[in-house]
């Protein structure tokens, strides 16, 4: 069973001399799928009691892990 890397490519930022990022949002695409191991089940808990609550847990992977490891890394 062979298991490969996830391997995130942005290209067309200006953060950099290449214009194009690899390690940020590889790394921000990690940070996010460890986040959203642990916080889409208790958000989904906490969705049965208080919706709104509910979905900002299960969406604060997506809107402030991920961009916020990617933009920290400019390469």
């Amino acid at each position: 069973m062979a298991v490969g890397v996830p391997i995130c490519v942005e290209c067309g930022t200006r953060s950099n001399p290449c214009r194009c990022k690899v390690v940020g949002p590889t790394i921000g695409f990690l940070a996010f799928a460890a986040a959203a191991v642990v916080e889409w089940p208790v958000g989904a808990l906490v969705y049965c009691f208080r919706h709104m609550k509910g979905r900002r847990i299960m969406a604060h992977p997506a809107t402030v892990v991920y961009p916020a490891v990617t933009n920290s890394i400019p390469i």
